[in-house]
């Protein structure tokens, strides 16, 4: 008999999928929060049945449970922990312990792709190919590999499973694991997915509009208040804003924050450690304590939302011999624009002394220091028509 523990997103019950594949009956599977983990262990240490065999993946104990777990395996117990999480690799320091964030190509790993190996490798269950395709496409969703391979139905799989109920999820997906040479969604799936993806463009345009930017300890973020798709509004604002090096996310009901980047230079689960918190390089979560609260809340919540670019545009682009031009909430006008091999911005016609490399670090530097923006056709019209009128 085997008892699975797991995170319970969608990285955590690919997991279990696998179990139920590879156990059948025989496995009794439980998702987990990050909070309830510790007290799952702990009951299964003061009531476990000596024929039954741990499993934890996607997630990591407290250091009471950690020396607990050693205890249970050093006395005959078996226990087996997967993760691929950084902040768990000092496990690996225990035969029980299996944690690999990158593989010997320098893959990165999820929890599903590394049980997945570990039942094959041990006879557990056989390699198919829809088996494998489902596998990959949690991996790439949950390292975030789907969005630089634009793999959609990876993001896909992410939404259908929070559209639906785990247990539905869980049904609908090892059926289809058992069944089917290839992976799929069906006609119904489409339909709804269909509609959801309506659903959360409409949502994101909404929450573009309340994003506030502020320095904390030597980075830019983006914050904005929300309780749901915090991985597709992470991945929108961040490409919206790349002059932030990260989204920051405050779900004030659950008492959470949540981070997002898309830059290869930041790395938020250091950010997430700081506040107690942990997960990947493009996507981690932290919970709200005070000190994240004064800095993330308090500290911006006079701070007037950003303004978007002006979307439309034919003529005021950005990189472009014209110059482009910016606008801020005081407002004055800027022109970046480029002169003998470098980009220059002129701020109300006066040049700053500094000179920049590229059009992005220009634009990365007027956004950061004066919040400014994208402006409309008209007034850049307007602007050049009076430069040729001074001419003449």
């Amino acid at each position: 008999m085997y008892k699975l523990l797991s995170h319970n997103d969608l990285d955590g019950v690919g997991c279990g999928l696998l179990a139920k594949l590879a156990f059948g009956d025989s496995v009794d599977v439980r998702y987990n929060s990050i909070g309830s983990l510790d007290r799952e262990v702990k009951y299964f240490l003061e009531n476990h049945d000596g024929e039954i065999e741990l499993i934890i993946t996607d997630m990591s104990v407290n250091e009471e449970n950690e020396k607990k777990l050693q205890a249970f395996h050093s006395t005959g117990g078996n226990v087996q922990l997967i993760d691929h999480h950084k902040s768990a690799l000092h496990f690996n320091e225990y035969d029980w312990g299996h944690v690999v964030v990158e593989d010997e190509k320098g893959k990165q790993t999820s929890a599903t792709s590394l049980l997945y190996e570990y039942l094959i490798n041990n006879e557990l269950l056989g390699a198919t190919k829809v088996i494998s395709a489902f596998v990959e496409l949690v991996r790439q969703y949950d390292t975030w590999e789907w969005e630089k391979n634009n793999n959609l139905q990876a993001k896909r799989l992410n939404t259908l499973f929070f559209l639906l109920s785990i247990d539905e999820f869980a049904e609908k997906m090892i059926n289809r694991l058992k069944s089917s040479d290839h992976f799929y969604f069906d006609d119904f799936e489409e339909k709804i997915l269909e509609m959801e993806e309506a659903k959360i463009e409409r949502y994101i345009r909404r929450k573009r509009r309340e994003l506030v930017q502020s320095e904390i300890e030597g980075k830019f973020a983006g914050i904005v208040y929300a309780e749901s798709y915090h991985s597709e509004l992470g991945n929108e604002l961040g490409k919206e804003y790349p002059h932030l090096d990260y989204i920051a996310i405050l779900n004030m009901g659950g008492k959470r924050l949540g981070f997002r980047t898309i830059h290869d230079h930041v790395d938020v689960s250091e950010i997430a450690g700081t506040y107690g918190g942990g997960g990947h390089e493009k996507a981690s979560g932290a919970t709200l304590t005070d000190d994240a609260y004064k800095r993330f809340i308090a500290n911006t919540f006079k701070l007037d939302p950003l303004k978007e670019d002006a979307k439309r545009n034919k003529f005021n682009v950005k990189d472009t011999s014209f110059g482009s031009m910016y606008k801020d909430r005081s407002g004055d006008l800027y022109m970046i624009y480029q002169e003998n091999g470098e980009w220059k911005i002129d701020k109300n016609k006066v040049r700053f002394e500094q000179s920049f490399s590229s059009f992005e670090e220009a634009e990365t530097y007027l956004k950061r220091k004066y919040a400014a923006w994208l402006e409309k056709d008209e007034l850049f019209v307007q602007y050049l028509m009076e430069q040729v009128k001074q001419k003449n």
